[in-house]
This record gives structure tokens, C-alpha cells and sequence, in this order.
């Protein structure tokens, strides 16, 4: 395994580094230290050809300047929380407030606009990026001292790994996700219309317009959120579906079977023959497809339009803390948090 990295650029007087690991095959990962984000994953399709398979931009400024969450690590609490209010331990918190009136994905200037310090590791089967960051009491209005770790794994068969390790000092709220998006044609001026997903989900949850689950959790069968069966994602895009109306497509959370052996989503290129298998101990992924892309944004010099990629971010349901059926996003003084996601990367025979 290889580990290099380079100089991505510099914010507030802090050097930006983008640390790229490869292995024999040539599958690389590469991330920097601004949001522990991922710019790039480079795997072949069924010829050979090595492509990036995800959206990201061109320089540091890019990030700087815009925030669609390419590739970064999300937190404190990943999606949206009504009104950004909630209660713990008897306290009431107000977080702030910054989309519709409602707290998303951590607030302006959480986990993914931070500089993160890193180590790395290699042996002869895998390699490391260990990401590390400390939130302190009241970032964002978040109590608690929270000490976070977020490890990248890339191994010789293809696998990406994410695991999340966290402690806290005070009671708070914690869940995270990796916000990257596949475009697994390897061209960004290509949409995600076609590829193919597959899920083990049997329900979705419903969205309030302001995107905020009501609660209810609704069968997926017989509606353009069935994925139990693969089928393409642009079936949702053009939908009289209110669901998919309400996003133009998909900005929902699938609640996932747990079933051993079987992964909880396949994304899957027909054209390129490239497919991702995600594996998750999380209760839910939210499946968001590009919904709000304006051709503004580039890649390797190429204008990424309107669904030019697609997220599976794996997370507790949204506004978990005051959904009483949604899971624990709670994480106490003596609890250690602990979570991992796996990407596996190949070609469809």
C-alpha cells in the first residue's frame, strides 16, 4: 500500500494537505485535512480504465466558496433538526438555525469546515487515514467537550471503511455521517439517471415541505421508493409522487434491514460496469441525488449539472432527538461512540 500527499491549499493561516492512499491495484482514496473531506476515489470500470468515481472540486477555494458537503464528514448531528430545538437532560437547547428555519447538518461552521489532524497507517493488506478533531463545550451550542476520531480505511479488496469513534465529557447529541457523492460513470458531466440502486428497506420517512421528517414512517411498496428490487434512480426525478415532488426526486431517510451477509445498498452502473455495496451498522441511509446542482460547480475542469451524483449517507434517522421512534442519537459521559461503514468497490460481471 501507498500513502502520499501533497500541499490542497490554506485557510485561516492553517496548511491544507490531500493525502492520497493506493493500493496494487491502483484503487485509490484521496482526502484532505479541511472537513476530513474526500475529493477523489479512483477505481476501474469493466476495462480497466481507472476513473474518479466521486464529486468533489478543483481546489481549496471551491470548498471555501460553496458547501453541497462533498465527500465531508458531517456533524454533529448529520440532516436536519426542527427548529433546532431540543432537550436533554432536562436542558433545553436552541442550535442555530440555517436552512427553512431549521438546524442542518451540524450548523454554518461545524465538523466539515474545521481543519482536522491526521496520521496515517499502513501494513501489507490495508491503509489508514486517522482524522482527528476536538468540538468544544457550546461549539455550535452543542454541549459537551466532544472527542472525535474518523478513520479511512482503504484495503487490497477494494474496500473503503469508515469508522467513527467518539467520547464526551457532558451529555450531547452525536450523528454522523460521510456526505460523498457517487457518479460511478467516472464523468461528472454524466448524470446518476441510470445507474441502479438496490436497498433493503421496506420503509422511507415521510417529509414534512420543509424537509422534516413527520414521524411517520411509510411502505415503500407500490411507490418511487421501492428498492427492493434494483431499479434506476430517475424514476423518482419526474415523479407526481408528492414525496418526490416535494424534492424533486430523493432527500429521504430509508429505514434498512439488517440481513447477514447481504449489503444494505447496491449502486450500480450499467455503462461503466462499476458498482458500490454499502455495509452499515446505522438504522437508516439517506438517499440524496443532486436535487439543487446548477452547473456552477466543477470537476476536473467539467460543469457537474443537475443529478450528477447520488449520497448514501448512513446515519440514525433525522431529527432523531425529537422523533421518539427514531433511535438514540444521544451519547453520554461514559459511553464511547462507535460506527463503521463499508464501500466496497468492483465491476458487475
Amino acid at each position: 500500500m501507498e500513502i502520499s500527499t501533497k500541499i490542497f491549499g490554506e485557510f485561516s493561516g492553517n496548511v491544507v494537505q490531500e493525502f492520497t492512499l493506493t493500493n496494487r491495484q491502483g484503487v485509490s482514496l484521496s482526502a484532505i485535512t479541511y472537513g476530513a473531506a474526500v475529493t477523489a476515489i479512483k477505481v476501474p470500470d469493466k476495462e480497466g480504465l481507472l476513473q474518479n468515481i466521486v464529486l468533489g472540486y478543483d481546489s481549496l477555494d471551491e470548498y471555501l466558496s460553496y458547501r453541497p458537503f462533498y465527500g465531508a464528514t458531517v456533524g454533529r448531528v448529520a440532516g436536519r433538526i426542527d427548529k433546532g430545538k431540543f432537550t436533554l437532560v432536562g436542558k433545553n437547547y436552541q442550535l442555530e438555525t440555517n436552512e427553512k428555519g431549521n438546524h442542518l447538518h451540524g450548523g454554518k461552521n461545524s465538523l466539515d469546515t474545521k481543519i482536522w489532524t491526521v496520521e496515517t497507517s499502513s501494513s501489507e493488506n490495508e491503509a489508514q487515514l486517522i482524522f482527528m478533531y476536538t468540538s468544544p463545550h457550546n461549539e455550535n451550542n452543542y454541549p459537551g467537550n466532544l472527542v472525535l476520531q474518523v478513520t479511512y480505511t482503504l484495503t487490497e479488496s477494494n474496500d473503503w471503511k469508515i469508522n467513527y469513534y467518539a467520547t464526551t465529557d457532558e451529555s450531547t447529541l452525536f450523528n454522523p455521517t460521510n456526505h460523498v457523492y457517487f457518479n460511478l460513470s467516472g464523468d461528472p458531466t454524466k448524470t446518476i439517471n441510470q445507474h441502479t440502486l438496490a436497498l433493503t428497506s421496506k420503509y422511507f420517512g415521510e417529509l414534512r415541505e420543509d424537509s422534516i421528517p413527520t414521524g411517520n414512517l411509510l411502505p415503500v411498496d407500490r411507490t418511487p421508493f421501492d428498492f427492493t428490487t434494483a431499479d434506476t434512480i430517475d424514476k423518482g426525478f419526474e415523479s407526481t409522487y408528492p414525496q418526490n415532488e416535494l424534492v424533486s426526486g430523493y432527500d429521504h431517510p430509508f429505514v434498512l434491514e439488517h440481513i447477514s451477509g447481504k449489503p444494505e445498498a447496491t449502486l450500480s452502473d450499467i455503462t461503466s460496469g462499476r458498482r458500490v455495496q454499502m455495509f452499515t451498522d446505522r438504522d437508516s441511509v439517506v438517499i440524496y441525488a443532486t436535487n439543487a446542482l446548477n452547473g456552477k460547480h466543477t470537476e476536473e475542469g467539467k460543469v457537474m449539472e443537475h443529478y450528477a451524483g447520488i449520497t448514501l449517507e448512513t446515519q440514525q434517522l433525522p431529527d432523531a432527538i425529537n422523533q421518539e421512534a427514531f433511535g438514540n442519537i444521544i451519547l453520554h459521559p461514559d459511553e464511547v461512540f462507535q460506527s463503521e461503514t463499508t464501500y466496497r468497490f468492483d465491476t458487475m460481471l
